[in-house]
């Protein structure tokens, strides 16, 4: 009886101590959080001339200056009107050589997309002026398609270090967009190595497609289990049977700031800026692949959360690598394309790079067809002698759909 007892107090004693971890990391971020709220606060507050200061160390207010210069820019009468209920709102993360890999991407979804966009940028502030300039130069007619605003990389002062190196660098920064956007419902992250073949809005309305506990979309990591990551090597929990990909993730963010998460660390749910670090903290040693795994481990603890999409929607060279192992993109193409592992920049994958650089180098105003899909699909032709090189029409099938409907738009405008 006495082991039972002293095996009773040594469980209690553990269970006190583990709470009590859990909910000083708690007090930590919520400290981050007032700190962050704090700043904003007293920022709106600061005369004009303090404004360039703030810029590079408020989340959710640097860029502002860009935002001024998209009103004025809607003031002149050359933008479009603003109109809410129409616009898609991406964003994306760049650090490093990431500059040119970004453009194309917004390139991308500029082209093909007929409603209005709103591009929420964060990157390094070196690459500020690199980002505005190069958008700036765009001609004007394309300019009237979208606005941007650019904010620095911004992390919790606590852990700072930890979260930038997680993974990639900056990459993290995704999961901490609905703190820092906080005037934005929804929102579509992509990461850079994205391409759009078909119009933005076109994903965004799968939000119309959520049921009342949905608050993200993302596509499986695998769709072949035998091939699979999670399945085979993860230490970690993971979502359903092989996994997710957050490289295009879709979010209600309203949701996801409201929404009061399970979790394998204490019996108490926890808001979205409250379980980010105590699971970074239990799992760090755990995980491969950085945030995509804490969102793994998020979702598996609550699936009824998560609409998951067909891989169409987030090709990668897994899906082709070693046969066609996509369904729904060999019924219907490919809808975007995931160049992981940096397949645009290296000889591994032609196909991919051969889709990248086709759009890298389109120059703006000229025929979509003669000027990119047909020099693409010559480009294909030398790609066969690999997988996803025989299955490359799949990457134009919607691509050349997406292109008539864009050029059949200005017409009617015209």
């Amino acid at each position: 009886m006495r082991c039972y007892l002293h095996a009773f107090l040594l469980c209690m004693v553990f269970t006190f101590f583990s709470l009590l971890y859990v909910f000083n990391q708690l007090a930590s971020t919520l400290e981050d959080r007032d700190e962050w709220d704090l700043k904003e606060q007293r920022g709106s507050d600061r005369s004009s001339h303090d404004t360039g200061n703030l810029l590079r160390k408020l989340p959710g207010l640097a860029g502002h200056r860009d935002r001024e210069e998209g009103l004025d820019r809607e003031r002149s009468g050359t933008a479009v009107k603003e109109h809410s209920d129409e616009r898609s709102h991406l964003a994306v993360v760049a650090c490093g050589p990431r500059l040119e890999e970004t453009l194309t991407m917004l390139k991308s979804a500029v082209l093909f997309s007929k409603k209005p966009l709103n591009f929420y940028i964060f990157a390094e502030d070196d690459l500020h002026d690199s980002f505005r300039n190069a958008l700036d130069s765009w001609p004007r007619m394309v300019q009237t398609k979208f606005n941007f605003t650019i904010y620095s990389i911004t992390f919790p002062r606590e852990n700072a270090k930890e979260w930038k190196k997680l993974f990639k660098p900056c990459a993290s920064q995704r999961l901490f967009l609905p703190l820092i956007l906080k005037e934005v419902d929804s929102l579509l992250y992509v990461d850079t190595d994205i391409l759009f073949l078909q119009p933005v809005e076109d994903i965004w309305a799968i939000l119309t497609q959520f049921n009342a506990s949905h608050l993200a979309a993302m596509a499986p990591e695998h769709e072949e289990p035998r091939i699979g990551w999670y399945n085979r090597f993860a230490r970690h929990p993971y979502y359903g049977k092989t996994g997710i990909n957050s490289g295009v993730m879709l979010m209600n963010m309203t949701r996801l700031r409201e929404k009061f998460f399970k979790n394998d660390m204490t019996t108490v749910a926890l808001k979205w800026e409250e379980i980010l670090m105590p699971l970074l903290q239990k799992y760090k040693l755990n995980i491969t692949w950085g945030d995509q795994d804490l969102l793994n481990i998020i979702f598996h603890q609550n699936p009824e959360s998560l609409y998951v999409f067909p891989c169409q929607w987030n090709y990668r060279p897994d899906h082709c690598i070693y046969g066609s192992n996509c369904q729904q993109a060999d019924q219907e193409g490919v809808f975007i394309l995931h160049g992981n592992r940096g397949v645009y920049h290296d000889d591994k994958q032609p196909a991919f790079r051969a889709v990248y650089e086709a759009i890298q180098k389109y120059p703006f105003g000229e025929n979509m067809m003669t000027s990119l899909l047909q020099p693409l699909e010559a480009s294909l032709q030398t790609t066969t002698h690999t997988y996803c090189g025989r299955a490359s029409h799949l990457f134009t099938k919607r691509l050349k759909q997406s292109i008539m409907s864009a050029q059949q738009d200005v017409t009617q405008r015209g």
